[in-house]
């Protein structure tokens, strides 16, 4: 599921090649986000799309030669003049004067665009620009040189060839972009971008790399760089192996325009490193257009009230349920402390019914109930890839919850299984602000077929790898980890090969506190006294069945109907009830004699 879906979406038509686009958000300006080639589409701008468009009016269109675009069968329809073409007849058509481009590598094309077209581009983001100013990258230069030779091996680099292109695009590029990600854990990026690049094939690259480029020359380009005269920033990382880093700084060198430099990072940093990415390109973006007068109130701090915000997961229901009895306990211990809920459907009615107070911007993030939804087929559900497969939410909310911090000064974070606020701030220490507690009942993930499915244990273990390692280099970041459970439910296995034990490491690094619950459960052990409170009586069979907080059981509580239609068969006084839940309607189920059903 993406995070953000287009408020409008259309094609451009050039010489009979369609040309997709999509359009998001309405502030002002426009970043126009430009594909890199035919390799990739938009979706290589999915992490930046959702906290862009929160903000600007975000341009993204699909380069020929791949996502919803046409595929020409000529070199010359994938040359610069026709690319930069596309890119003027996308603008047009959504009414977009200016802009500010925004690529990665292919930089060529803007700064093209930027000095034939001055008056449509407000500034310009060089990302890794691959302007040849300098030489190519050593790892590849040889065989770049003998790209159409036979080669004599297919080992490493060597893959860069027309034949080993025709005879396994797959595996060429799995190995070089497995070589522009060199940061550790980077499989869900890798595992993207070679989706992306089997949405086309390799006689399209092979056309494109024949096409007409300008410049070419790194005389050429200078030229044009010298006849850019909008605002420029270059990010580059530094263990970039595509793009030598010399060549973003020349680019900056010669467009008079700002480097970035982002250490240890390589070649894909808005997928990788996305949070400075973004923020980057805002920061940019926002010195370019005049802003509206703005009031900006600040509070001393003796004179602030006593605030936490409390994140809860909206997977379900369970966590809202010991989040609540939590914030009880939280405010006999402080009775002023003020509480703001960050969370999402169906978490929010809870909160609504029991009089909370829920943070105004709550409702600008991503769903992740729908998300799992999405995920969930006739019941089946693999827990594991559904969540690895949230990292475009992830993205969007950390972006958007580090900006009610930023607003808001609040005296503690309390996060019940807030996934996206515990990684993205270990991945960016910096933006820690207050103290920070971190609640789960869950630690790691495991594999489902251990014996069957190595990629699965592979996966698992690199995800758990990357916890520990987070954990280990910046302890500091949680002032509190509590697991929700006690040590000896935890698997007394690895979190992987070569990993530590899980329930050994807990205790490093958890303190337990047993299970939260809202009531007593004294009150409930006696059933025949608890049916006749309820009203229910005794004397015939009574049946309750439930599922989660989103609706992922739906399909199962359709089989329990079923189910208890044939037990009503045998058991004409059975009695069932059915707790739907937030996000199911009960009048979605078939009414069957004996059923009550309850929402």
């Amino acid at each position: 599921m993406r995070a953000r879906y287009p408020d409008q979406e259309g094609y451009v038509e050039r010489k009979g090649v369609k040309t997709h686009y999509e359009l998001f958000g309405q502030g002002e300006p426009t970043i126009l986000l430009v594909p890199s080639s035919p390799i990739v589409h938009s979706q290589q701008w999915k992490a930046q799309v959702p906290y862009l468009a929160r903000h600007f009016r975000v341009l993204t269109f699909d380069g020929r030669g791949n996502g919803r675009s046409d595929r020409p069968g000529t070199s010359e329809a994938y040359g610069d003049e026709e690319i930069i073409a596309d890119m003027l007849a996308v603008m047009d058509t959504t009414g977009t004067k200016q802009a500010v481009l925004v690529v990665l590598c292919h930089v060529w094309w803007v700064l093209h665009f930027a000095a034939a077209y001055p008056e449509r581009v407000l500034g310009l983001v060089a990302i890794a620009p691959g302007a040849p100013l300098a030489p190519v990258h050593p790892n590849r230069a040889m065989y770049i040189a003998t790209f159409d030779e036979v080669p004599d091996t297919d080992e490493g680099w060597a893959k860069t060839n027309r034949h080993y292109w025709l005879k396994d695009w797959r595996g060429y590029v799995s190995f070089f972009f497995g070589k522009m990600l060199p940061e550790p854990h980077s499989t869900k990026q890798l595992e993207d971008i070679i989706g992306w690049c089997l949405e086309t094939t390799p006689q399209t690259m092979l056309l494109n790399r024949e096409a007409p480029r300008y410049p070419k020359t790194k005389e050429e380009t200078e030229e044009v760089c010298r006849k850019v005269r909008c605002p420029v920033l270059v990010i580059h990382g530094d263990l970039d192996e595509c793009q030598l880093p010399a060549r973003g700084e020349a680019v900056a060198r010669l467009t008079g325009g700002k480097l970035v430099t982002l250490e240890g990072s390589g070649h894909m940093t808005p997928g990788r490193d996305p949070v400075k990415i973004n923020m980057l390109i805002k920061q940019f973006a926002d010195s370019l257009e005049p802003r509206m007068s703005k009031e900006v109130r600040w509070t001393r701090a003796m004179s602030r009230p006593k605030r936490a915000i409390f994140v809860s997961s909206s997977i379900g229901l369970g966590h809202i349920q010991r989040d609540l009895a939590i914030a009880r306990e939280l405010r006999t211990l402080v009775p002023d402390l003020q509480i703001d809920w960050w969370a999402q459907h169906p978490v929010t009615t809870v909160l609504k019914a029991a009089g909370e107070t829920i943070h105004p911007k709550n409702h600008l993030q991503a769903l992740e109930s729908a998300h799992w939804e999405e995920e969930s087929s006739q019941h089946e559900l693999h827990a594991f890839y559904a969540f690895r497969r949230m990292d475009e939410i992830f993205v969007a909310n950390f972006m958007l919850f580090n900006e009610v911090v930023q607003e808001t000064p609040y005296d503690i974070w309390i996060g019940d299984e807030s996934w996206e606020v515990d990684y993205f701030l270990h991945e960016n220490p910096e933006l820690k602000s207050a103290p920070y507690v971190f609640l789960t009942d869950v630690i790691g993930f495991l594999p489902v077929d251990p014996e069957g499915d190595p990629r699965d244990v592979a996966l698992c273990a690199d995800y758990n790898a990357e916890m520990i390692e987070q954990r280990a280099r910046y302890p500091r970041l949680r002032d509190l980890s509590l697991y929700i459970g006690e040590y000896d439910e935890l698997p007394d296995v690895r979190f992987g090969p070569g990993l530590p034990n899980i329930r050994a490491w807990a205790r490093d690094w958890f303190t337990p506190v047993g299970y939260v619950l809202p009531f007593d459960p004294l009150e409930y052990r006696d059933p025949q006294s608890l049916r006749v409170r309820l009203g229910y009586g005794t004397g015939y069979p009574l049946l309750f069945a439930a599922v989660g907080g989103t609706g992922v059981g739906r399909n199962l509580l359709q089989r329990v109907v079923d189910g208890f239609a044939l037990l009503r068969e045998t058991m004409p006084d059975a009695r069932l009830v059915m707790v739907t839940g937030p996000r199911i309607e009960p009048q979605d189920l078939p009414d069957v004699p004996g059923l009550e059903k309850r929402a």
